[in-house]
């Protein structure tokens, strides 16, 4: 014969989808687990004696009292009523997304600078800044490695198999900074005073890393089945022919206003041309 005893409800239950009466902590506690919990962590060591704020000075005459108690550090005249309290900055630099027509090996065509029209090839884009590291090479167009941000490019279709390269890894943001050195004092010669108008030289550091890029870049273009035509398509510069147009050429430039600028300069056409045509990335 069953016992006729009532069903007992448990200790927590659910009041809501993926929600109990009481938390898990609470629930350790009612148990008494805590009474088996090791309590490994040692005691914190007292805090160090406060040190001193006076200075004890020995003072002459009869009636001064022979010392007097000097504060080591000044406190301010006037202290602020209401304590203001230090906004920190809690801002965090985002990661800059990479365009989906962009990825490593691509042929890229620079829009603005000292070298507007050539075309270079993209290694990695650089994880502080987000900006591209690209390279012409040097031998074919006189591009150097550099760093380049996204809005100043197109992508095209041409792309070649550089993941056979091992790229220095010490080529970063700092690598491209420049040491900004101290300005001549015009009281001592001014603008004639020895070492004024300093030029930029490039380093030994640069240049070794400049020739084992290149030479990987160089070897991956040789193994292409068309080195001759990748030979002559990076040495030249991009230009737009009679009877080209952009649009049918396979070029992807996203829809910014500064892009769009910076196309206009190249290609000598109208925004509202451009607006138009240009795919969206």
């Amino acid at each position: 014969m069953t016992s006729k005893t009532s069903p007992k409800m448990p200790r927590n239950y659910q009041i809501a989808s993926g929600l109990q009466r009481f938390s898990k902590a609470r629930m350790f506690h009612a148990k008494g687990m805590w009474v088996k919990l090791k309590k490994p962590f040692e005691k914190k060591a007292k805090h160090a004696q406060k040190a001193e704020k006076f200075v004890v000075k020995k003072i002459g005459g009869e009636k001064n009292g022979g010392e007097r108690k000097v504060l080591k550090k000044k406190e301010p005249k006037l202290l602020p009523q209401v304590p203001s309290v230090q906004i920190k900055n809690k801002n965090r630099p985002k990661k800059v997304p990479l365009r989906k027509s962009i990825s490593p090996g691509t042929v890229l065509i620079i829009l603005a600078g000292r070298h507007r029209g050539k075309r270079v090839i993209f290694i990695k884009q650089l994880p502080k800044s987000g900006l591209l590291l690209v390279t012409g090479p040097l031998k074919l167009n006189a591009t150097p490695l550099r760093r380049i941000a996204q809005a100043f490019v197109i992508a095209t279709k041409t792309k070649l198999d550089i993941s056979t390269m091992n790229v220095p890894e010490h080529l970063d943001d700092k690598y491209f900074k420049r040491q900004s050195g101290k300005v001549a004092d015009r009281s001592k010669g001014g603008i004639f005073a020895e070492g004024a108008n300093q030029q930029y030289a490039v380093t030994d550091q640069r240049k070794e890393d400049q020739k084992t890029v290149d030479s990987q870049v160089m070897e991956v273009i040789r193994k292409h089945p068309e080195k001759k035509f990748l030979f002559g398509y990076l040495g030249s510069r991009f230009h737009l022919a009679k009877g080209m147009h952009p649009h049918k050429n396979g070029l992807l430039i996203p829809f910014y206003d500064d892009r769009i600028r910076n196309c206009c300069l190249l290609f000598r056409r109208t925004a509202r041309e451009y607006t138009y045509y240009f795919s969206l990335d």
